[in-house]
């Protein structure tokens, strides 16, 4: 059928006027890649090792993981450490800390191939906030009283070890974590945050339920603090190793959270349905 010339300029001219009508910014609001790589970080009286159960259900969901080794002598040695793994990452990264490493999640946490930050039964400070001073306003967890000292090296004691940091690990598998655990710098508990990443990035807290070392309620009103997408494990402090595929589907859904926040601390995000496993 012939096109009359008429009508031709028409819709030529219709077509146009629909372009212009777009929206600017309509290709720039695409969402995100989501991210195939994860960053974990260890935290006192560990190794990057403690990450393994994890990391072999990562790889079995095809994400890239790797552990990074804490050098626990000071805070801006474990930052500068996570931010030479994240630099090497070929994309969106979820950087995942547990315990201590909560400290180095927060301040590594701006770089800029993270994409969202998941807290496993770690500490999570606000920029410059005193860490120890939050934590005295809650009960102390028996842990502490195992911390013990040669000159600036701290470690903890096989008996806390095994009944406060791995209470329900099974015992021959926690005393191999002993034999394996790396003594940390006092300098390294004075140090503090200088920012605080998750303030922009999308969050995520696991709160072990029967934790020892960090108090329960410090960690649940860390992640209120923070609005961060919680669950809670019944677990000890070690529920990467006790509970590793509660800690992988957490960090799943973290891989799939799409762009910065933008709904402020406190709001406490729940994914859309089609964002989770």
């Amino acid at each position: 059928m012939l096109i009359n010339r008429r009508v031709l300029s028409a819709t030529l001219l219709a077509g146009a006027a629909a372009s212009l009508a777009a929206p600017v910014g309509a290709v720039a609001a695409s969402p995100p890649p989501k991210a195939r790589n994860v960053v974990l970080v260890h935290g006192l009286f560990a190794d990057g090792s403690c990450w393994s159960e994890v990391i072999a259900r990562l790889q079995a969901a095809g994400l890239n993981a790797t552990s990074v080794q804490n050098p626990l002598t000071t805070l801006p040695d474990a930052v500068a450490a996570a931010e030479r793994v994240l630099a090497r990452q070929d994309g969106p990264t979820v950087l995942v800390g547990h315990s201590f490493s909560g400290m180095i999640v927060t301040e590594a946490g701006l770089h800029p191939n993270v994409s969202a930050l998941v807290y496993v039964a770690a500490r999570a400070p606000d920029a410059a906030e005193d860490y120890a001073a939050l934590a005295k306003t809650f009960p102390t967890p028996p842990a502490t009283a195992g911390i013990v000292f040669d000159g600036d090296e701290g470690r903890l004691t096989e008996v806390a070890f095994l009944r406060d940091f791995a209470g329900d690990v099974p015992a021959a598998k926690a005393r191999v974590l002993y034999a394996v655990q790396q003594p940390f710098n006092r300098a390294l508990l004075t140090g503090r945050t200088t920012r605080a990443a998750w303030r922009s990035k999308p969050s995520f807290y696991a709160v072990s339920t029967e934790d020892r070392t960090i108090n329960p309620d410090l960690e649940r009103f860390m992640a209120s603090r923070m609005g961060a997408r919680t669950i809670e494990v019944k677990a000890s402090h070690l529920s990467m190793i006790s509970h590793p595929a509660d800690i992988t589907t957490l960090i799943l859904e973290a891989a799939r959270a799409q762009g910065a926040r933008s709904d402020g601390p406190g709001s406490n995000p729940q994914p859309r349905k089609d964002d989770l496993l």
